[in-house]
């Protein structure tokens, strides 16, 4: 190749062209890192405006117009002071919901826990009372077998349909009706109708409507037992005891009404009492009280009035 044609060549192509500057490679990552510092300290000073008092705010303002005086930078400071007055309210707002929120969820957690631990307390209970009670029973068949064999069958059959109902109610977890709390205390009854024989009547009065009604475990039962032990036991002709259920000023209002002696312990009532005031506080507050009166013939009533609901349908 002619070397001459070799120069007039690369006269012709020129310099190649020059490469835009490169970027520097940790441009990128400390523009990233300044991004978050900035967002950090934003976050920051948004959670102060949202904690700091107002007085404190005041004085910080007041300080710092004193200084924007100094610099000669009032306006500048100005601006400062009413966009951070409206953000001051804006987080004052975010976090008293964050707080209201926070609380109302402690509240929450906090009632659960004490309904938990009042109703293991019952359950504690009732596993106390119920050997008790299926103990009395037991030996009351064994020795009616060997005197009134009709009778001992007729307290098994009442103490099986007893357990038939109490069983499930402990097994599987689902929220108690009123139909079943009723179908175990008239097992109940059976019971103690055979050991009082003629002494005592039972009645039961409740609308079928009523029966799907979402009502405590052993609470009925409890009132049922209280009128026979405080207030036809004692009565040497026995008595009669009723249960009614009806709905009052949109609530369920279930009672017990015996025609006994009368059932006036000290204070606010028996234990068992006192557990149902318990239960009713922890699972619906104010919404679900114990009354005790006495009805126009003696007697007592207790009635249980709490917010109506009906069991779902499994």
């Amino acid at each position: 190749m002619n070397p001459d044609q070799t120069g007039s060549d690369a006269a012709a192509t020129g310099p190649p062209p020059s490469a835009p500057p490169l970027q520097p490679p940790g441009t990128k990552q400390s523009l990233r890192d300044l991004w978050r510092v900035l967002v950090e300290l934003w976050w920051r000073f948004f959670g102060w405006l949202a904690i700091v008092p107002w007085k404190t705010l005041l004085i910080v303002y007041l300080l710092g117009m004193i200084l924007a005086g100094i610099l000669n930078h009032p306006v500048a400071f100005l601006v400062f002071i009413f966009a951070s007055a409206i953000i001051k309210i804006v987080a004052g707002g975010k976090r008293r919901a964050e707080l209201s929120a926070q609380q109302a969820t402690q509240r929450a957690e906090t009632e659960q826990l004490e309904r938990t631990v009042i109703e293991a307390r019952m359950e504690a209970l009732q596993a106390q009372i119920e050997p008790h009670f299926l103990f009395n029973t037991l030996a009351s068949i064994d020795q009616l077998i060997q005197t009134d064999p009709p009778r001992a069958s007729k307290m098994q059959q009442s103490l099986i349909r007893y357990l038939r109902s109490a069983m499930p109610q402990m097994r599987d977890g689902k929220r108690p009706t009123l139909g079943q709390q009723i179908d175990l205390c008239r097992a109940f009854l059976d019971i103690m109708a055979v050991r009082m024989e003629d002494r005592l009547q039972a009645a039961v009065n409740v609308p079928e409507g009523l029966k799907s009604a979402v009502f405590p475990s052993m609470m009925l039962l409890t009132l049922v037992e209280n009128a026979i032990k405080h207030g036809l036991e004692p009565r040497g002709s026995g008595g009669k005891v009723e249960i009614g259920a009806e709905i009052a000023d949109g609530s369920l209002a279930v009672n017990v009404v015996d025609n006994g002696v009368g059932f006036a312990p000290k204070g606010d009532g028996g234990v068992g009492l006192a557990n149902i005031r318990e239960r009713l506080k922890a699972l619906y507050g104010s919404r679900a009280e114990l009354i005790i009166t006495v009805p126009p013939a003696g007697g007592t009533c207790a009635t249980i009035k709490l917010p109506y609901e009906v069991a779902p349908v499994a």
